[in-house]
């Protein structure tokens, strides 16, 4: 039976850049090191938050081998596979080098739109042919198509290599319905940064979370206190990053959390078309909350 690794504070890992536009490796090296020494539970590669639709095939692969060389196990690594044709994703499972991979995060698939049975089929499909095991990806915000709490239940309880899924349809009725109704060997990991705290409450298992990139120390210990059933404690912490979820969205992800890093001293603020960097106004408050934080 395949065991989710996926719980406590995943960081959804930025691809920082130069300015010349190519991969900052040396930036991407001092990152991993301050999540791991912030006390993250894992690294999600690969996903929306590191701008993976810019990215090519040769530098998706650098990227691979780069990472699980710098982790080197000390954390467990979700990497995005998914996408809106069943036979592509499937093909990448069966040529990529998966070696240090411990599961892959999988989005409903886009634009097309399918009905929930297509949902299910190509879950299905993945499920089958995947070497690691599957967190199915919930974005509707993105996708244009919500997986309903009846669809991820089926694909939960039919397949044993789907071990989780990222909820981020901000449906904390489904979200809900989900942990309520789910198997044994099935977690809801949140989406969404601000709604962590609450979703922990009803039995999430975690997060994947974007604001992890500049604050893993204080955002961990959040999620820690939570799922010890800590929940004052981890309220404040909830309650003193309430501004800087929004802004960390107002412009699109990960515009906000680049210009927070940017900020912090730690990255370049560059990002690839068509995604740009926040507004000046946004970085001047996100810059007032870094200094008020000590960074």
């Amino acid at each position: 039976m395949a065991i989710n690794k996926f719980r406590g504070l995943g960081v959804a890992l930025i691809t920082p850049f130069k300015e010349d536009g190519s991969i900052d490796y040396e930036a991407l090296n001092r990152l991993v090191e301050y999540q791991i020494q912030g006390g993250i539970d894992f690294l999600c590669i690969m996903g929306t938050t590191a701008e993976t639709p810019t990215l090519t095939l040769d530098e998706k692969r650098s990227l691979k081998d780069f990472l699980t060389e710098r982790v080197a196990g000390r954390v467990p690594l979700l990497m995005g596979c998914g996408g809106n044709s069943t036979a592509f994703v499937i093909n990448e499972l069966h040529t990529f080098d998966w070696t240090g991979i411990d599961g892959v995060l999988s989005v409903c698939p886009y634009y097309n739109k399918p009905s929930q049975e297509g949902l299910y089929q190509h879950f299905t499909a993945i499920a089958n042919e995947s070497p690691v095991p599957v967190v199915l990806y919930n974005v509707p915000g993105r996708t244009s198509v919500n997986m309903t709490a009846e669809t991820t239940l089926r694909l939960a309880h039919d397949h044993e290599n789907i071990v989780a899924i990222k909820e981020a349809s901000g449906n904390i009725t489904q979200m809900d319905d989900i942990i309520k109704n789910k198997p044994q060997n099935f977690d809801v990991i949140s989406g969404d940064d601000g709604i962590t705290f609450p979703l922990i409450t009803l039995g999430a298992v975690g997060v994947i979370s974007v604001i992890g990139n500049a604050l893993p120390a204080e955002f961990s210990r959040m999620v820690r206190l939570a799922l010890r059933g800590e929940y004052s404690s981890s309220l404040v912490i909830h309650h003193k990053f309430t501004e800087l979820f929004k802004l960390l969205f107002v412009d699109g992800n990960p515009a906000g959390v680049k210009a927070m890093l940017s900020e912090m001293g730690m990255i370049e603020n560059v990002l690839r078309l068509p995604l740009v960097p926040t507004r000046l106004t946004t970085i001047e408050k996100i810059s007032q909350i870094v200094r008020d934080l000590g960074y």
